[in-house]
């Protein structure tokens, strides 16, 4: 889970990592340790990470103010506490099973719409996602001077993971309100407020992963990851001029896929 591994880091007289130290030092080891304390909810820190989740939205430059300070203490740049994970967990079925019943479904399909926005929108989105951010901050943001250093995959993750939880709240709970009164309607204002709220989602989305990579020292030019603002600023006013409505869009791709 360690997002930074250096090959001079922590070594004996003779270049070597001790047993002791390598072992611990393992990503296998940090994973095995973080999927065990799923399993034990007393050891889970929520109060922290309702606090993360809060922040997230107001200030999230604090968030990561808070991983420099878990590299400082424990050595460690991604959460070693699976709170945020299981909170993020809740927030989808709860968020999920609501757009159900907005959409007026029944409960087998809520069922199959939570499976899809868990295992496809969540976990499969975000393992591409991460998986091409590992790459290309791996191959082309790492400072020449610092390439004994690498961003792992699973900060890449945890990155996605805090990126992901305002866009799920924005999309998945505020909007709710609006759909059936407002936004599927064919009006202009419909389109608007929908196309807003996901332009403000995806804002978000892209904001808090700079965020995230930007807070990795060894890594340079992480403002590229800013450049997608333009690209998105231009597909909403052309969502706009056509008369397009993508949570009315999202709507019927959900009903078609719990058929």
């Amino acid at each position: 889970m360690l997002p930074t591994t250096s090959v001079n880091s922590r070594s004996q007289g003779n270049g070597a990592l001790s047993p002791r130290d390598a072992a611990r030092h393992t990503a296998g080891a940090k994973r095995y340790k973080y999927l065990r304390r799923l399993f034990h909810f007393r050891q889970m820190d929520f109060e922290f990470a309702l606090w993360q989740m809060l922040y997230l939205f107001t200030s999230p430059q604090r968030v990561y103010r808070n991983f420099h300070y878990r590299k400082q203490t424990k050595d460690q740049w991604a959460r070693d506490d699976p709170a945020f994970l299981v909170l993020l967990s809740i927030w989808l079925c709860v968020s999920t099973v609501g757009f159900g019943f907005v959409l007026d479904m029944g409960f087998f399909e809520t069922i199959k719409l939570l499976l899809w926005v868990v295992f496809i929108d969540c976990v499969g989105v975000g393992l591409l996602i991460a998986t091409l951010m590992w790459f290309i901050s791996n191959k082309y943001l790492v400072k020449q001077q610092h390439r004994d250093y690498d961003v792992e995959w699973g900060y890449a993750f945890d990155v996605h993971l805090n990126a992901f939880y305002p866009l799920l709240v924005i999309l998945h709970f505020i909007q709710l309100f609006f759909i059936n009164y407002v936004i599927i309607s064919d009006s202009v204002i419909g389109h608007f407020v929908g196309n807003t709220l996901w332009l403000i989602a995806i804002g978000y989305y892209i904001y808090v992963t700079f965020l995230g990579y930007s807070a990795l020292p060894f890594l340079k030019n992480t403002a590229i990851l800013l450049y997608p603002f333009a690209l998105l600023i231009l597909l909403y006013l052309i969502s706009l001029a056509c008369g397009w409505n993508f949570t009315k869009m999202l709507c019927s791709f959900y009903k078609y896929r719990v058929k």
